[in-house]
């Protein structure tokens, strides 16, 4: 039986600060408690679990573009986040762990904006048919939660930017995300806002769960929020779990043919074949040599390009690779 309901906001818009929010919350919570957290992420693709960032994004353009990439503990696909879209979060002992209940929050805060939602399959929500929330789920020990996004007025144009990854010779272990056919709520209630739902949420909540209590981030442990943010933001959780691939790249050149077949596992070069009918071979080899071992990033790929004259062209043939159209 329910009988503590709690509300948590986050006021950061730091996707390594609010997924090591949620994750303390999942820490924290209490048999027969249930906390709903609300939060958003500035310009940031978050990426299930077990799925590769270079396979699911363009990581070098966002990165570029001061945006972020981040990693969930959740399984499932990846999804683009900006200002214009609002998370929201359940955290609850196993005990009670009902995610329709949990989903008739969201469900009747729509009803209150004039906004018919439904349930469709396990992990979306949608409107007319069109997915305007995907779902997530994860367990450890008998703390659950149940996290999805709300598209309000998300910038589409990034979205399809950002994660449509062109076809090309990259192949994973990894789990691909499903492209589904999106919508942003104000596509039927043009002067919704996210503060506007936000309102809705917390009304909703009050009605399926009666009532709560408000948790301040700053009443938290800050040092275990701090571990928690830093093993979100580390390369070793962003890019170095071990999900193995592949990657070539190739292209003639005016003084030969440069063929690179790279296997990347936890973001490293663990090995890698150089075939080339360079005359100058002993560059080839220095190439293979150097780029053994070197993290899978544009900066440190150029970086272990040996110097010689033939160096910008491999250097743009590896740019080309990280910024595919």
């Amino acid at each position: 039986m329910m009988n503590k309901c709690s509300l948590c906001f986050s006021d950061s818009f730091d996707p390594y600060y609010n997924l090591g929010l949620e994750a303390l919350l999942l820490e924290t919570v209490k048999e027969n408690e249930c906390i709903l957290y609300l939060w958003q992420n500035q310009r940031t693709v978050v990426i299930g679990r077990n799925q590769n960032a270079w396979q699911e994004l363009k990581v070098e353009q966002l990165n570029k573009e001061e945006g972020h990439v981040a990693r969930r503990y959740s399984g499932g696909g990846a999804v683009f986040q900006d200002l214009g879209n609002l998370n929201f979060t359940f955290l609850v002992h196993e005990s009670v762990y009902d995610v329709d209940k949990q989903l008739s929050v969201i469900l009747k805060a729509l009803a209150k904006l004039g906004i018919h939602g439904e349930k469709n399959g396990r992990n979306d929500l949608t409107v007319e048919n069109r997915k305007f929330s995907g779902n997530a789920y994860y367990k450890k020990h008998q703390q659950c939660y149940h996290h999805g996004t709300l598209l309000v007025n998300a910038n589409m144009d990034d979205l399809s930017r950002y994660l449509n990854v062109s076809e090309e010779k990259l192949q994973s272990k990894g789990v691909a995300s499903v492209r589904s056919r999106v919508v942003n709520l104000c596509e039927f209630q043009p002067s919704l806002t996210v503060e506007k739902l936000k309102e809705k949420l917390v009304e909703a909540y009050m009605d399926v769960y009666g009532g709560y209590s408000l948790i301040e981030p700053k009443q938290l442990d800050q040092q275990r929020l701090d571990e928690l943010k830093a093993q979100f933001a580390s390369w070793d959780w962003l890019y170095g779990r071990s999900i193995q691939f592949d990657h070539q790249l190739k292209r003639r050149f005016s003084w030969g043919s440069v063929d690179l077949q790279l296997h990347v596992d936890k973001g490293l070069i663990q090995s890698l074949n150089c075939y080339s009918d360079a005359m100058d071979q002993d560059f080839i080899l220095a190439l293979k040599k150097q780029l053994l071992g070197c993290r899978y990033t544009e900066a440190d790929m150029c970086s272990a390009v040996p110097i010689h004259a033939a160096a910008d062209e491999v250097k743009e043939l590896i740019h080309d690779s990280f910024w595919r159209d």
